[in-house]
């Protein structure tokens, strides 16, 4: 079990961190040109859209980083419950906007950091 939340854990944490860190990096437009997948950006500002980059970045890093160094492990679970949160509202703005294709993406990324959460407070808990 242990195994397979570090392998989760580790994906997301390589999404968040780059898709925030292009969130923060790269200008609202250029998002928005991207395709299909970024014109969410468009209900946004760009302090908003760099914000939620922010965010996604912090998680990344609440993720993994209080594990590797066995310091502060309470800010895993809660780094996944902020992704789980964060997610859901981007389902949201999927389906406020009828992206309905893009909305089952948000709901893997939820379960996969319901999972996290779920492993790191129950059978693999940090908090014992």
């Amino acid at each position: 079990m242990n195994l397979a939340l570090w392998i989760v854990t580790a994906l997301l944490a390589a999404v968040y961190l780059f898709g925030g860190a292009f969130k923060v990096l790269v200008p609202k437009e250029r998002i928005a040109a991207a395709g299909r997948s970024g014109r969410w950006v468009e209900d946004f500002g760009a302090g908003g859209v760099k914000a939620i980059g922010a965010v996604e970045v912090l998680a990344a890093l609440g993720l993994v980083l209080p594990a590797v160094l066995g310091i502060g492990r309470v800010f895993v679970p809660l780094a996944a419950l902020g992704l789980v949160l964060l997610m859901a509202g981007a389902a949201a703005v999927r389906l406020r906007r009828r992206e309905y294709g893009l909305v089952a993406v948000e709901v893997l990324y939820v379960l996969l950091a319901a999972f996290v959460l779920w492993g790191r407070l129950g059978p693999e808990s940090y908090l014992r």
